[in-house]
């Protein structure tokens, strides 16, 4: 897998202060990408132990809140293994932190479809406490939206949705009251 940049210090792709990879990768080729270079697999540079070490060094102060996992496209099957690797490190030494990820699929295309590689797929998906799904959909953009760039993309709470075996909607209470 390649990744084509790591960002320490992120504040639009999740809640929080976040450490962002962007994977290279992605065959949605969606119209007005954001970055379109990401769509090659070969774009970037190697995802190495040297990079995972970075990445956990990067999370590891108090105000660091999680990582974020962009693209590219994380699931693609190419990338799920080294990005599940690296997830479970994350989980693994710092559970502490936050994982979301970016996907140009839906919820339903990884978990059953074209995208689900057996257990590294289910293991991913169960390790994600947050998935925001959906092609971006350049006629349905809304720069109104929180951590979305079209009104057709959803914002899934993982481990409720994993538990219920139904979609559920995560919310941070950001709304509420207004």
């Amino acid at each position: 897998m390649n990744y084509s940049v790591i960002k320490t210090c992120d504040i639009a792709n999740g809640p929080g202060c976040r450490t962002v990879l962007f994977v290279s990768g992605c065959r949605n080729h969606c119209k007005n990408c954001f970055q379109p270079e990401t769509w090659s697999f070969d774009f970037g540079q190697p995802f190495t132990e040297e990079t995972i070490t970075y990445i956990l060094d990067s999370l590891r102060p108090g105000y660091i809140a999680g990582l974020t996992l962009l693209g590219g496209e994380p699931f693609e099957p190419e990338n799920q293994p080294q990005v599940l690797a690296l997830v479970q490190r994350v989980r693994q030494e710092l559970p502490g932190k936050s994982v979301w990820a970016f996907s140009g699929y839906t919820y339903e295309q990884i978990s059953a479809g074209e995208r689900y590689c057996g257990k590294v797929t289910d293991n991913l998906l169960d390790s994600l406490d947050v998935l925001v799904d959906g092609r971006y959909e350049d006629d349905k953009r809304n720069l109104m939206l929180r951590f979305r760039g079209s009104e057709n993309q959803r914002i899934l709470d993982m481990p409720a949705t994993r538990a219920s075996g139904t979609v559920t909607l995560w919310d941070d209470g950001y709304m509420q009251g207004r």
